[in-house]
């Protein structure tokens, strides 16, 4: 019956949700994903070579998965099917895979698309294996879930993953945008309700497109909803952290602050709470290491290299596996004994070689290439600190004009106290070799 209705052209008059209806038609149109379609993209670059492989295409929901599968059988020479693991089951499958094998005989290949892969069972999805083997099939699945975790070892070694990100504010408003042109209208929101709407979206196209429709369904004529009506309309709250406004800024000093003060419980809270938001992972290490140099610094100097090494981490695993990294380094950092010794010194230095301007270090310690330089008394008198006694020779390496500062007060925490005590040595020997 649905044949007949399609061949009789009665589809296109059926329903249709406007998420389907403005499903890109071309891979320029697909938003969010420029890693993956853009020109130097990943897919893109399959198409140029012409050969399409395997793939696992992971990402969270209305990102474009199921569009980017239809758009890779249209722009290959493969028969498009489509089944989902949550209605299909071992007698679907052989029936599909039959189809295929139908096809190889006359020559045509078959891309199939699995939906929600994930949810076969192990046994299920070994299944796969001998049509992907010997070209039956180009498998395309679709999961929002780690396939590391969740797919056989076997497809995963067939198959290329492909991570696919939410979409930044920048894509939902281009989303709204094609669908005020599509619908020859407007969103009836002000310009605040708007970003509202976008973040309601959480980064999901599709969800984004459905609340517009229930915001032209709900709109009276010439009404324009507030942010506030907004909600009330769509009885949905939008999320509080805004990574652009005050409460980003609000958590993210709240999260320095308890690790600052030596508190990994409330550092982990605010951490997740960031990421809960949809923070930056790379945004909060990158904070992490401000942390490790600004209220450690020294006292423990392995704290920059745990931030540094969770930052890598990150980039290794991705999310969510790395967060756990950060989490880790959050807990390291609030836990390990703090000094902004390093950091006071580095400000005062920073005075000091404005103030002071382009002062000439003493002759002693620059380098003499030429004889002209020789002769003026460049090198002359610097003592080679590794022949001197304990490897010090107590010079001084101040421009003459300003004399010895003391920018460096390590305190009696962590390791600083052990430098410290090379300090005070080192001065005591100063004072002495000087005099």
């Amino acid at each position: 019956m649905g044949d007949l209705f399609t061949s009789a052209g009665l589809e296109q008059d059926a329903p249709r949700p406007l998420a389907d209806r403005l499903r890109p038609q071309v891979l320029a149109d697909v938003v969010g994903q420029d890693h993956l379609v853009g020109d130097d993209g990943t897919v893109t670059r399959m198409l140029r070579s012409g050969r399409i492989g395997s793939l696992i295409l992971w990402g969270p929901p209305g990102t474009g998965k199921t569009t980017l599968a239809r758009l890779l059988a249209s722009q290959t020479d493969l028969a498009f099917d489509q089944v989902s693991a949550i209605f299909s089951g071992v007698a679907d499958l052989k029936k599909v895979f039959e189809a295929a094998k139908a096809r190889r005989v006359s020559g045509k290949g078959t891309l199939l698309f699995v939906d929600e892969i994930h949810r076969f069972n192990r046994a299920q999805q070994d299944s796969f294996l001998p049509v992907m083997e010997d070209g039956t099939v180009t498998l395309i699945g679709a999961t929002t879930e780690n396939p590391s975790f969740e797919l056989n070892a076997a497809l995963l070694s067939r198959s290329q993953v492909l991570v696919f990100r939410s979409l930044d504010p920048e894509a939902i408003d281009r989303l709204l945008t094609s669908a005020e042109e599509r619908e020859g209208k407007p969103l009836p929101l002000d310009d605040d309700a708007r970003q509202v709407l976008i973040r309601m979206a959480d980064g999901d196209g599709r969800s984004a497109l459905t609340l517009a429709e229930d915001i032209w369904r709900a709109a009276g004529e010439g009404e324009v909803f507030d942010p506030q009506r907004l909600q009330n309309i769509l009885n949905r709250r939008a999320p509080i952290y805004d990574k652009g406004q005050e409460g980003h800024y609000n958590l993210i000093s709240a999260l320095h602050k308890s690790v600052r003060g030596s508190d990994p419980d409330a550092a982990l809270y605010y951490l997740c709470r960031m990421m809960d938001g949809g923070e930056d992972p790379m945004f909060l290490a990158r904070r992490l290491i401000r942390m490790a140099v600004e209220d450690i610094g020294l006292a423990d100097p392995q704290a920059l290299v745990q931030a540094n090494a969770a930052k890598d981490a990150y980039h290794m695993l991705g999310s969510p596996e790395g967060e756990l990294a950060l989490a880790q380094a959050a807990v390291y950092l609030a836990t390990a004994p703090k000094s902004n010794a390093a950091y006071v010194a580095y400000k005062a230095a920073r005075r000091s070689a404005k103030e002071n301007g382009s002062l000439l270090p003493p002759k002693h310690i620059l380098n003499a290439p030429t004889r002209l330089m020789k002769d003026i008394g460049y090198g002359t008198g610097y003592d080679y600190d590794h022949d001197a006694p304990d490897a010090f020779s107590g010079q001084d390496y101040f421009p003459e004009e300003m004399g010895r500062e003391n920018y460096y007060q390590p305190v009696e925490r962590g390791f600083e106290r052990e430098l410290k005590k090379r300090l005070d040595y080192w001065a005591k020997l100063r004072r002495e070799r000087q005099t």
